[in-house]
């Protein structure tokens, strides 16, 4: 039985500034993954959360789901999909027993439960279980007889309540933190490592397909796999190869084989370095962090960059001699820039593009308010 396990969309998403649904990024990969799901014609597919990237997504995030998710059951597709932390988990679930009939099927609101499909190919059935999001929290409500001191005990009597048949295939979509995972900096952090779940909680399940952690990898076995993001959303992520997952479930007891597929963006995302007059001798539309190796200070240079490279995302400076990162905000410049001057900076990295003069205005009048 193939099916593909997909995660971490985060439809919405910016990208210092820019918008990936309006620069068609977001558009251009999830026709990728249509042509692929086209060559490898899986029995269905996974969307291990984070299908939004904010609770409340834009409207734009919401059309783009709802076309690629028609396409999908247009072609005959089931498509299992659950809430990741940065999904509402009431909009994940609204209109779920509508469509289902369409093969659609979002994870409901936990409530203890979680939701189970089953399908089956020549070797029998196959469970699948649809566990979302899962804090500490929402477990001790539903299992006040149960101690529950951390997630991976709540994400371990979440599994225990499943009662499932070890006897028969059974696949798990999750969307966690497992211990050991490689983060990177796109991504929400646990907070005192307690959000941690060790990957034995997977232990009974033929496959683990897991969402939350943007590179995509196995956690001690084929058999528990993060999906990893289709796109790179940080500069941390520049040499990482995003792809699809494509998994073969054969009969009970034999090993999932697993084939990654490479995805195509619209522009990559990279690092390059070197002189100011090296970088604007070529141009590139990807996502770029500009190191330069220039031992001074080029004036505007994010500003001048940007004419050959119209997606640079920030500028840093490289020491040429000790070859150690030199921030922009260093200790020398804080002494002699004025808050108005750090503020500006601040801004210019934040978002891509310099204040206009009504917010440089407003700013000063703030500053001079505070400081008097």
């Amino acid at each position: 039985m193939k099916f593909i396990h997909l995660a971490d969309l985060h439809l919405g998403r910016r990208v210092c500034g820019f918008s990936l649904i309006e620069e068609k990024d977001q558009k251009h990969i999830l026709d990728n993954i249509a042509e692929i799901i086209e060559e490898e014609n899986p029995r269905f597919m996974i969307i291990a959360g984070d299908v939004y990237d904010k609770l409340s997504p834009p409207v734009e995030a919401v059309t783009l789901l709802d076309e690629f998710l028609t396409e999908l059951s247009c072609k005959g597709l089931e498509t299992f999909i659950i809430a990741g932390n940065h999904d509402s988990p009431e909009r994940i679930a609204f209109g779920a027993s509508l469509m289902n009939k369409s093969g659609i099927h979002f994870s409901p609101i936990y409530n203890g439960r979680a939701e189970r499909f089953t399908v089956a190919d020549e070797y029998g059935e196959v469970n699948i279980y649809l566990l979302p999001y899962l804090r500490t929290a929402e477990a001790r409500r539903f299992f006040p007889d149960e101690e529950i001191p951390d997630t991976a005990a709540a994400v371990s009597t979440a599994i225990k309540a499943m009662n499932i048949d070890t006897s028969r295939r059974n696949i798990i979509v999750s969307h966690q933190f497992v211990d050991g995972g490689e983060q990177s900096a796109s991504e929400r952090g646990a907070v005192g490592g307690t959000d941690g779940v060790p990957a034995e909680v997977y232990k009974d399940f033929d496959y683990a397909a897991l969402g939350h952690l943007h590179k995509p990898q196995a956690m001690k076995s084929e058999r528990i796999r993060y999906g990893g993001t289709p796109l790179k959303y940080s500069v941390s992520e520049a040499d990482q190869k995003k792809c699809l997952t494509v998994c073969e479930l054969g009969e009970k007891g034999t090993p999932v084989k697993v084939t990654l597929r490479e995805l195509s963006p619209l522009r990559d995302m990279r690092v390059i370095e070197g002189s100011f007059n090296e970088i604007m001798s070529v141009s590139s539309d990807d996502f770029v962090e500009v190191h330069l190796t220039d031992t001074g200070r080029v004036p505007d240079a994010q500003k001048r960059l940007r004419a050959q490279y119209p997606h640079i995302m920030s500028v840093r400076y490289i020491n040429e001699q000790e070859r150690a990162p030199i921030e922009i905000n260093e200790e020398s410049a804080a002494r002699t820039a004025s808050p108005l001057e750090l503020f500006e900076g601040f801004f210019a990295e934040a978002n891509g593009k310099n204040m206009t003069e009504e917010q440089r205005g407003y700013m000063r009048g703030m500053i001079e308010k505070i400081w008097g």
